[in-house]
């Protein structure tokens, strides 16, 4: 859909409420009536630094060839992808790359400021949608290259703002990787963001308005997946973060297999950084549906839910350790045991749900890694459909544990007394 221009140039946006949620929120995924949900914390958030993601480049160096002629809201012709892909069950051999931070697969889209995920019937991808304007002369421009047979890239090289303004540029990248039978990756690269929104979306100089949004969209008006910040001032931050564990700040990776997107399923988790030591992620849900979470932890870790539908029941992994568990509730001063609890086993909570609660119990033994993020793969249901909110606080020993240790909680909820493991 192209929008009308341009000294009236004004779009209506409905914003969920995750989106304006200021909370400490690493990653958003949507993903409305999807049988499972699997979600892999991972990747420290790390500052902005002279280490920020390179872009993409072809054997002689360029980005590729001019994807279009320097424009405001324009389109590139329909394109050939080298190599087919399966996107939320649909085999796409073609593209269209559009001005404003993204690709789409039906038609082209000239929208200039980013509307909320989901977009009925337009499948998209967008490293970052806003109102780029690369008429200016110190702009750079689209580009569209193969890096090699299995990889293509969409380069936004320096990119001004609407209405062609260079003060501030965005220099960023779209990968699409090939991983054979319709599998494949999305690569967002961030190498210099320092514009969020144009003139014509409420933008002064670059900033404020209804600003960016990164993510894609299956354009069914269900499955989609949003970055953290989007829609907010906030978005810049993606430029120094990254869910890659270990990755460069300005790296986002996500693996799309058998047309499902990251968080369908144990084996192919999302991927949302670390927030203060802490797991922190916004996701919907409907009542009683199993979503997988897999914070990486020592001996045991906290749950949190901040906002949303209370926590319903717990499944935890039969394969740690003994499999056996130690579960506290929450009295609004302490944590107090409940009761052991058999990996593999659902346990329900009492009607109403809990909005917290604290697993212990799990052994130094078992050694898990902190930085292994598929430790503890664990299932949640809750007691309502709605945005859930919340966070998951590892608690990792600081010596071996004897019969009793010392517990440290990083982030949300602080200290706590190791108390023995009850017996079944």
């Amino acid at each position: 859909m192209i929008q009308l221009k341009k000294t009236a140039k004004i779009a209506l946006l409905t914003t969920d409420s995750a989106s304006n949620n200021t909370a400490q929120v690493s990653h958003r995924a949507k993903l409305w009536g999807a049988p499972a949900i699997a979600f892999m914390l991972s990747a420290l958030v790390a500052p902005i630094s002279a280490n920020a993601t390179a872009l993409l480049t072809l054997a002689d160096g360029s980005f590729g060839t001019l994807a279009m002629g320097k424009n405001d809201d324009g389109s590139s012709s329909q394109l050939n992808l080298p190599f087919a892909i399966n996107f939320y069950g649909n085999i796409f051999n073609n593209f269209y790359i559009n001005n404003n931070g993204n690709i789409t697969f039906k038609n082209t889209l000239g929208s200039f400021t980013p509307r909320s995920f989901p977009i009925s019937s337009q499948p998209t991808i967008a490293p970052y949608w806003a109102d780029v304007d690369t008429r200016c002369s110190s702009c750079g421009d689209v580009y569209v290259g193969a890096v090699n047979a299995n990889t293509t890239i969409v380069t936004w090289s320096d990119v001004g703002y609407y209405s062609a303004q260079s003060d501030k540029t965005n220099n960023f990248q779209l990968a699409l990787r090939n991983q054979l039978n319709g599998n494949f990756d999305i690569e967002f690269r961030y190498d210099r963001l320092e514009w969020t929104t144009g003139g014509a979306s409420g933008g002064t100089d670059g900033l404020g308005g209804i600003p960016a949004q990164a993510g894609f969209d299956a354009g069914d008006n269900v499955n989609f997946f949003v970055l953290p910040d989007s829609f907010t001032n906030n978005i810049l931050n993606i430029a120094s973060t990254t869910n890659v564990a270990n990755g460069t700040p300005g790296l986002w990776s996500f693996s799309i297999v058998n047309g499902q997107t990251p968080g369908t399923t144990p084996e192919n988790p999302l991927l949302p950084v670390i927030i203060d030591s802490s797991y922190t992620f916004d996701f919907n849900v409907q009542e009683n549906q199993q979503v997988f979470i897999d914070p990486a932890v020592a001996i045991g870790y906290d749950y949190q839910v901040q906002s949303g539908p209370n926590i319903a029941s717990v499944l935890f992994p039969a394969n740690i350790g003994d499999g056996n568990y130690d579960l506290y509730l929450w009295n609004n001063l302490d944590y107090i045991f409940a009761t052991a609890i058999t990996g593999g086993s659902n346990y329900r909570f009492a009607d109403g749900g809990v909005n917290r609660f604290r697993v212990l119990g799990i052994e130094t033994t078992a050694e898990l890694d902190p930085n292994n993020v598929r430790a503890f793969i664990t299932g949640l249901t809750f007691t309502a459909p709605g945005t859930i909110s919340m966070s998951q606080t590892p608690i990792v020993s600081q010596v071996p544990i004897p019969a009793a240790a010392w517990l440290f909680a990083s982030g949300l909820l602080g200290l706590g007394a190791l108390r023995k493991k009850a017996q079944a």
